[in-house]
């Protein structure tokens, strides 16, 4: 039975920096496990959540509220527990928080390449908007032991 909580830095760091590395990957140094959950935490906004199986990690999602709109960051599901309900049941709870901080739209972004996700959120209420996304890294806030070597 899986059961969706709020991140534990204690239990359950080494399980997410895994799964994020098994699922994203991350070539990019923004997007280091370590320093993504380091951010998040910093926020102490309870907006980070995982899946827990057995006592394990076996998915998250993190969101984030700027009193207006909502965001999706970090869906991530084990392989083996895909295809089971638990990352519809993180995006669930993750709309449901926002919700009750009183947001009225849930953003998030699918990287390219990984359109086939699309479905899945779509399932969920989700449509594809007409939107370019644009972005900027800050350098100065990302340490140089996460720098890649394109951006020093």
């Amino acid at each position: 039975m899986t059961q969706i909580t709020i991140f534990s830095n204690d239990a359950h760091r080494a399980d997410v920096v895994r799964l994020w590395h098994d699922v994203f990957g991350h070539a990019t140094g923004h997007n280091a496990p370590g320093l993504s959950i380091d951010r998040k935490l910093a926020l102490a906004d309870g907006l980070f959540f995982v899946a827990l199986n057995g006592g394990r990690v076996v998915g998250t999602v993190m969101a984030g509220y700027d009193g207006h709109r909502g965001w999706l960051y970090s869906v991530a599901v084990a392989p083996r527990q895909q295809k089971r309900g638990v990352g519809a049941a993180l995006v669930v709870h993750a709309e449901n928080a926002l919700a009750a901080r009183g947001c009225i739209k849930v953003n998030l972004q699918v990287l390219a390449g990984n359109e086939a996700v699309t479905g899945f959120y779509e399932a969920l209420g989700f449509a594809v908007e007409p939107r370019v996304s644009m972005g900027k890294l800050i350098t100065a806030n990302i340490p140089a032991s996460a720098m890649p070597e394109a951006l020093e």
